[in-house]
């Protein structure tokens, strides 16, 4: 018998996408409510308790209120909202992270989806605060910016009109500037840091596709670290992995610039080091609605599920 997922939040932008990447699939089932039920919690709660799999694609509240439904002790839940990434008892799902991180994601049953940005953060910082090259105690400043898909609904109407085929004015805008945003403690906990990153978010006049960039002086860095090591420390931590791509110094110094969109429709995350032995620009660049969301959420679901890790995604 094929594994059942529900998709809650199905109509929504993450929903639409890993619902895509799912429908076509002939080892999984998705299960989909009636769309004149999708507030009724009675059937919500029938559906997810009869499912190997439930996604959850909503608002943090509304996804708290989905977990609460979920009595069988064999579904798994991964959770696509902000609700729960670093809470106790759930399993952050950045298979990469860390070399036993599979396996912590196959095992349980509650599995948090990593947030967008965060997801840039982690990949480059963790390995070197893991490797003592960047110190837990540094004051990381982020600099990031997203294609307007990333702020749901909301922000794609603020963004496109679809009717009538018009576009903001607006190229790219700041926003967070009261340094309130859901995503720091995320970036903390799982980087390893003791403070909380300064974070500086922004969206551009694109659909989809993301870059984050982090700026290290290594000339005040204790141990003045050089840039090789610090590329040397990502291409180890990530080496042999599918989905993580950490081009070489020389590939890096041949580029004139990063488009941030190269990477949409796939499942892939560039990690680059630019710059000199004196100061080092480290980018990440991925999909917004793709490592950072929807293609995380599947890579996630096969893992939980015992599937092959890459089916549905591209790297």
């Amino acid at each position: 018998m094929l594994p059942k997922v529900f998709i809650d939040g199905e109509a929504g932008t993450t929903g639409l996408q890993i619902a895509e990447r799912l429908r076509a699939r002939a080892d999984l089932e998705l299960v989909s409510i009636d769309p004149d039920k999708r507030k009724d919690n009675a059937e919500r709660a029938r559906l997810m308790n009869a499912s190997d799999a439930v996604i959850l694609c909503l608002p943090d509240e509304a996804a708290r209120l989905g977990v609460s439904l979920v009595t069988n002790p064999n579904t798994v839940i991964i959770d696509a909202s902000t609700a729960h990434r670093v809470a106790n008892g759930w399993t952050y799902g950045f298979p990469e992270m860390d070399k036993g991180q599979r396996a912590a994601i196959q095992a349980s049953r509650r599995i948090s989806n990593p947030g967008c940005y965060p997801t840039g953060v982690i990949a480059l910082l963790r390995p070197l605060v893991s490797k003592w090259l960047v110190p837990t105690s540094w004051p990381v400043v982020v600099s990031a910016v997203s294609g307007y898909t990333g702020g749901g609904k909301a922000m794609i109407a603020e963004f496109e009109d679809a009717a009538s085929g018009t576009y903001s004015e607006d190229n790219h805008r700041i926003y967070a500037l009261g340094q309130k945003h859901k995503h720091p403690p995320e970036m903390k906990k799982f980087s390893r840091l003791e403070h909380m990153p300064v974070f500086m978010p922004s969206v551009g006049r694109y659909a989809q596709g993301m870059i984050v960039e982090i700026g290290l002086p290594l000339w005040a860095i204790p141990g003045k670290p050089r840039r090789a090591q610090i590329h040397a420390a990502l291409a180890a931590a990530y080496q042999g992995e599918r989905f993580v791509n950490v081009p070489s110094l020389a590939d890096s110094d041949s580029l004139k610039g990063v488009e941030p969109e190269a990477c949409n429709g796939t499942n892939r995350i560039d990690l680059f080091v630019f710059g000199s032995d004196e100061e080092a620009r480290l980018v990440a660049r991925f999909d917004n609605l793709g490592k950072g969301a929807s293609g995380a959420a599947v890579q996630n679901l096969n893992i939980a599920l015992g599937l092959d890790e890459d089916a549905g995604l591209t790297g």
